[in-house]
């Protein structure tokens, strides 16, 4: 149970209170930009905060932990904005937005970058690039690196480098009582373990530094075919024969308006291969023929690229403001079955920016321990994410129908639980928290229940202390 107390009657409080201590800017309910500044990537969360802080460093980020937990007041924790559930808002409470703390500084002989909690993808991927040097970063730029790391962290580099979280090397982190650690394998280690997969349940990472690998340029791009299911059992040949140096994300949705897919395809229901082979470039030409292979090319744009580009790829069709609503899955493998249903249920994805994306976990990822993070799930195969997006309010909830028959159709194939940056707002009972993360969970409560016993970070998938 929470400890804390009622909000105080009066909007003004918590703003004259940090107004004393904060030195970013301060957005309440009566200033000009306060609908912008409550405003988060997902259309459907619509939150009334009573004030936005939107810190300029590590003591503004101390200072209102310190006013929340004083006051009383709910306290959601915004990095890149991107949380499907709009845990990065709340209604009556504050808002700590990093936004603005977005420094990188890359150390190219130790192979290391250190990010600032508000940073994006588009960040660390601008300035590591410079060094031929690249981490596990999602495959959509504007996603937060804080969310995607401390969930985890899937990308087009999961299979050679290993899960986001893999690769941190140490954390800054603001804990419920104000206090500022460094957090590292051997400093604060319970804390350090803890943020390696679950979430934002143990307070505020200020920055991450995250191990890098020569990563420079690629073969990236879509390569798309009809939706069947010999081309899904094909391309889970290719990923269980292939070396981990080829990333090879795999969507199934309507095809996109783009200039290199016919126009009759438009709308119908395809699949597709999102490549990102991070190996020898004279072996290029063997991995477009493996994509050839996997059944009849209706369109594909592969080519050599920076690896950034990789990850802005789709950018363009997932923009701030659309309405999301998203379910869950890990697999050993890729079932039949399960195949089967991504056939029958793809057919009937709601709109063009909606997807069903199939994340590979296996390579780098299997060779961390179940228990060496915090991120359970090192006998998964593939993560699968049902995404539809859809543009208005009424059509998004039109859709969770569909969402939940799929998932319940791909629930006899996967694991128990699934990945929490794909939980969904119908996903935050505490059985479904501890199936999330498994054996886990009980060492996951010891840690909550020593560094914040009244839950002031329960804007997440929490972990009931």
């Amino acid at each position: 149970m929470s400890t804390c107390a009622p909000a105080p009657d009066s909007d003004s409080a918590p703003g004259e209170r940090l107004r004393e201590s904060v030195h970013g800017d301060i957005v309440g309910p009566g200033d000009p930009a306060y609908d912008e500044a409550r405003r988060v990537y997902n259309a459907m969360i619509d939150k009334r905060p009573v004030a936005v802080v939107r810190a300029a460093d590590a003591g503004d980020v101390i200072a209102t932990v310190n006013a929340a937990r004083e006051l009383g007041l709910l306290l959601a924790v915004r990095g890149g904005g991107h949380s499907v559930t709009g845990h990065g808002t709340c209604d009556g409470g504050i808002v700590l937005d990093l936004g603005r703390m977005r420094g990188v500084r890359v150390d190219p002989e130790a192979r290391t970058a250190t990010a600032e909690g508000g940073c994006t993808w588009a960040d660390v991927n601008h300035a590591t690039h410079a060094f031929g040097l690249a981490t596990t970063g999602g495959i959509v730029s504007t996603t937060g690196v804080g969310g995607l790391t401390t969930g985890g962290g899937m990308g087009h580099l999961s299979r050679r480098c290993g899960l986001a979280c893999d690769n941190l090397v140490s954390v800054d982190l603001v804990t419920a009582d104000g206090a500022f650690l460094t957090c590292t394998r051997e400093r604060n280690a319970d804390l350090f373990w803890a943020v390696r997969g679950g979430g934002g349940n143990f307070g505020v990472v200020t920055s991450f530094v995250q191990r890098l690998h020569p990563v420079d340029t690629v073969l990236g791009g879509p390569t798309f075919y009809p939706l069947d299911g010999d081309v899904l059992r094909r391309y889970r040949e290719l990923v269980a024969e292939a070396g981990e140096k080829l990333g090879a994300v795999l969507v199934v949705g309507l095809g996109p308006p783009l200039p290199f897919l016919p126009e009759r395809w438009h709308g119908r229901p395809l699949c597709g291969v999102v490549t990102c082979w991070s190996g020898a470039e004279s072996q290029d030409d063997e991995i477009r023929a493996r994509l050839a292979g996997l059944g009849p090319v209706i369109g594909e744009h592969v080519g050599r690229m920076p690896y950034p580009v990789v990850n802005t790829l789709f950018d363009e069709l997932l923009p701030a403001g659309l309405f999301h609503y998203w379910k869950g899955t890990f697999s050993r493998g890729l079932p039949d079955a399960a195949i089967d249903a991504y056939v029958e249920y793809g057919a009937a994805t709601p709109t063009i920016q909606s997807a069903t994306v199939v994340f590979p976990i296996d390579g780098a990822c299997h060779r961390v321990a179940p228990e060496a993070t915090a991120f359970a799930y090192r006998d998964a195969d593939f993560s699968t994410a049902l995404s539809p997006v859809l543009l208005s309010r009424a059509e998004c909830e039109a859709t969770e129908e569909w969402t939940r028959d799929f998932a319940a159709a791909l629930r006899p194939h996967s694991l128990d639980g699934g990945y929490v940056n794909f939980m969904d707002h119908d996903d935050q009972d505490q059985r479904r928290v501890r199936l999330n993360y498994r054996q886990n969970h009980d060492r996951l409560a010891r840690i909550k229940r020593r560094h914040d016993p009244g839950n002031l970070f329960r804007l997440n998938h929490n972990i009931a202390p």
